[in-house]
């Protein structure tokens, strides 16, 4: 196993075609498909499943991926610190449900390294991509919540992927509405009278459950629901609709304006946000200035 064949794996998967990870690499396809196979041999899984629609990883091949990015990784911070003249770019990847603090955090240490070079992806992804991103070292980092309904389910999950999770802040339930919206000049609301509101939620794809939901109260009946896939258009559909969405309550002007207003839920339960992070990684230098970036920003 070569590290070579370790760099073609990995933009096989990020291509999800033999023919583009090809053209990526400046290879031909012929060649990349024979090393592929070599490697597939020699470790005696197999990585990718072929389809009709193009290529697929497998369950086995996720996991070894994971591992082959840690290795790629190390190989370049290694090229970078002790070969004379040559830069490496850093990369940093964030997976995250759709907080405006972890936008401001990623901002802060793009502002603050100064990186002559560096390729960073932020993404904000549903629940279970999160967790699988950080599972197969997509993210070296990924955020989301736990509540006292999805938690035995995350945290089973977490397990079984040998991540962990690290507990940013605790926060009672909101709603964000419009503030030209009537229960904007509330000093709370009770879920109840909540039921006449057209209410927001990201959709979860594949992975649909209750437990995956963003938002607190996902199994609560509701009259009308409107699923969307990011935060510009949920905060649009808010003050269009006139709707809610359930939240933290933390929200960056900055980011977002001022149009957006948050009213506490009266209840009992919290939210519970934090990060998680894989156990078999140690944290790197940007890791660990972004967590403290995200605790200066809640």
């Amino acid at each position: 196993m070569t590290l070579q064949q370790l760099k073609y794996a990995i933009a096989v998967a990020e291509k999800s075609s033999i023919s583009e990870a090809a053209k990526s690499l400046f290879i031909s396809q012929p060649t990349l498909s024979s090393a592929i196979k070599e490697l597939e041999s020699e470790i005696n899984i197999t990585i990718f499943v072929r389809t009709s629609k193009g290529i697929n990883t497998s369950p086995e091949g996720e996991e070894f991926l994971g591992y082959a990015r840690q290795v790629v990784e190390q190989a370049n911070l290694l090229e970078s610190k002790y070969t004379k003249g040559k830069v490496s770019k850093s990369r940093f990847n964030v997976s995250t449900q759709h907080y405006s603090f972890a936008v401001n955090a990623f901002v802060d240490i793009l502002k603050s390294r100064g990186f002559d070079e560096y390729e960073f992806t932020l993404r904000e992804t549903r629940t279970y991509e999160i967790i699988n991103d950080v599972k197969t070292l997509k993210s070296q980092i990924g955020i989301l919540y736990l509540s006292e309904f999805n938690e035995s389910v995350i945290k089973k999950l977490l397990e079984e992927n040998r991540l962990a999770f690290y507990e940013l802040f605790t926060a009672k339930p909101h709603i964000f509405v419009s503030r030209a919206n009537e229960l904007a000049k509330r000093k709370s609301v009770r879920t109840e009278e909540l039921e006449d509101y057209p209410r927001l939620s990201f959709e979860q794809g594949e992975y649909n459950s209750f437990y995956y939901a963003e938002e607190m109260f996902s199994a609560l009946e509701h009259r009308k629901c409107i699923k969307v896939s990011d935060r510009a258009t949920l905060f649009n559909l808010l003050i269009g609709m006139d709707g809610y969405t359930v939240c933290t309550g933390i929200i960056s002007e900055e980011l977002n304006g001022d149009n957006i207003v948050a009213v506490p839920i009266e209840t009992d339960e919290v939210i519970r946000v934090g990060y998680i992070l894989h156990k078999g990684v140690g944290r790197t230098e940007i890791v660990e200035e972004y967590i403290e970036a995200l605790k200066r920003y809640v």
